[in-house]
Formats: structure tokens, sequence, C-alpha cells
């Protein structure tokens, strides 16, 4: 194969081996697609086309029914296990190239970790110093489109730092790879959150709708938001908690801290349960930075 259709081509490289094998060991192109149906993380229409991709790269006919196949068809092998960020929870400190980690506390289903002495005091100021006064109002992507739109539910002030934009950064960007054992290319740039005094973004999710025309646009950037970082870069007097409705839970920041969810479950999956949302501050200032893991490499 010297070339790929685009549709195959975008495909998760765990799922594209899976249907080449599948379909040389002889097994049915409509079973393919109907197994990829039933993972929920394709509709029929896009599996029937990418399989039909598939099949004209290997040469193979085109046939889906049974009746029309002249042999008995191969059972097919299982379906692929996709590949998750995850964070090693088997001890109470987690030892990282350049700095130990520890674990406060874990909420196992929906995963929610928060993680002790993940910046240092110098990395959260140095971050902060870097950004000064180039934030703007927060906006949100809409569902019609995925333009930035400003939204009544975000009323907080946003600013982002780009990869190779800073050495502080990208020392960072490396520590929460290896913590989360997923490549940096597979997420996005640190975007900061700057709230005052009454200021909050209301519960939301982080993870994209497949169902909304304006987040296709992002998930085709990079698939799904899988996990999320947030990062406390300074503490906060009072309010300003993460607070998740459907868990009863309420994380409140603390300087160097980090807080880390799954979006989803393990095949992709949006989690309902990851309901989230920045509540008020009440007095001073709260400063986050937020940095989300990707399916897919990220651009």
């Amino acid at each position: 194969m010297t070339q790929f259709d685009p549709a195959f081509a975008d495909l998760p490289q765990i799922w594209q081996d899976w249907i080449m094998d599948n379909l040389a060991r002889g097994c049915r192109p409509r079973d393919v697609a109907d197994v990829m149906v039933s993972t929920g993380q394709y509709g029929m229409d896009a599996a029937r086309a990418t399989i039909d991709q598939a099949v004209r790269l290997r040469g193979a006919a085109t046939e889906r029914d049974a009746s029309e196949s002249p042999r008995a068809p191969a059972a097919l092998h299982a379906v692929p296990t996709p590949a998750m960020p995850y964070i090693d929870t088997s001890s109470n400190r987690i030892a990282l190239p350049d700095r130990e980690v520890e674990l406060l506390f874990v909420l196992k289903k929906p995963q929610v970790i928060l993680l002790g002495n993940v910046l240092s005091g110098e990395e959260c100021d140095a971050i902060i110093a870097h950004c000064g006064a180039r934030y703007t109002r927060s906006t949100v992507a809409a569902e019609s489109d995925g333009a930035s739109v400003v939204h009544e539910g975000r009323t907080s002030e946003m600013a982002f730092i780009q990869r190779g934009e800073a050495e502080v950064a990208e020392r960072i960007d490396r520590r929460l790879a290896a913590l989360a054992h997923w490549s940096p290319d597979c997420t996005e740039p640190f975007q900061l959150q700057k709230y005052g005094k009454t200021q909050e973004y209301r519960p939301h999710y982080d993870w994209l709708d497949p169902d909304s025309a304006g987040h296709r646009a992002h998930l085709a950037r990079g698939g799904q938001r899988l996990a999320t970082f947030v990062l406390y870069l300074c503490d906060v007097a009072q309010g300003g908690g993460t607070v998740f409705p459907h868990l009863g839970l309420e994380v409140f920041p603390k300087k160097g801290n980090a807080l880390w969810f799954l979006n989803t479950d393990g095949r992709y999956q949006p989690d309902p349960q990851t309901l989230h949302g920045g509540a008020p501050v009440v007095s001073g200032t709260k400063i986050i930075a937020n940095k989300w893991l990707r399916q897919e490499r990220y651009g």
C-alpha cells in the first residue's frame, strides 16, 4: 500500500491494523463494519465507507453479504483495545525523571486523581509571569460551527502557551507526558485561565460531542479529549474550587498541585459523570493551566 484514502488514514493505527488483518484472513467486509459499529465509536455509513476503502487498498472485492461469499468467512479477531493515558496509582509517590509527585487521592470511577508537588513554586510563578497581561475574555467552542464564542457561563480570562514558546512550559509538558504515559504530540497547548472575584466556569464537559457539528471540526484535529490535567498555579483565599456535581466532589486550588481526570471510558466514549466546573472565586485570584490529552496527534 503506497497511499491511503483519507477516512481510512484518519483511523488510529490499531484500527487500521485490525481491519487489514481481518480482511486478509477472509472475513466479510460487512462483518468487519458491523463490529466497528458495535463498539459505539463509529456510525454504519462511516464504517462501511472506511471498509470499502480498505478493500480497495487491498485490491479485493467489495461484496458485503454472506450470500455473495464463495466460502465460509473466517471468524473475526477481537476488536482492538484502544490505548489510553494512565497514571500509575500503585504507590503513594510517583518518581518522574525530574521530580517526585505525591498521590493525594484517587476516585476510581470515573477516575479523578489529585496530585501534589507536580510543579514547583518557581515554575508556577514563571508560567504566570510568561503570560503577563496577554489574557483575553475566555471563550467556548460553538456547537453549530466550532467557532470560539463568548459564553455567559464562562466569565474568566484566558491565555495560551504554544509548543516551543517557553522552556518552563516545555519542561512541564515533558513531565506531564511521563506522568500520563502519553506523547506530548497528542496534547493541546497549555490554556491558562484567570478568575477574579465572582468569576466562574459553570458545569460543563471537556469531551467533544461527536453529534455536534462544531465539535466534529475539533475532533478532526486530534480525536477525542481523553483526559484533562488542571494545574493549580496559585493559592486562592476563598472559593474557586473545581466541582463535580454528579460526584459530590470539590477540589480546592493549592499552588503546585494538579487535578487529573479521564473524560471517556476505555473505548473513547464520553463519560457523562465527568461534568465539572470552576466555582466562583469569593476572595483572591485563581490561575490554572489546562492540558488536554487527545486521542491522536494534535495539530
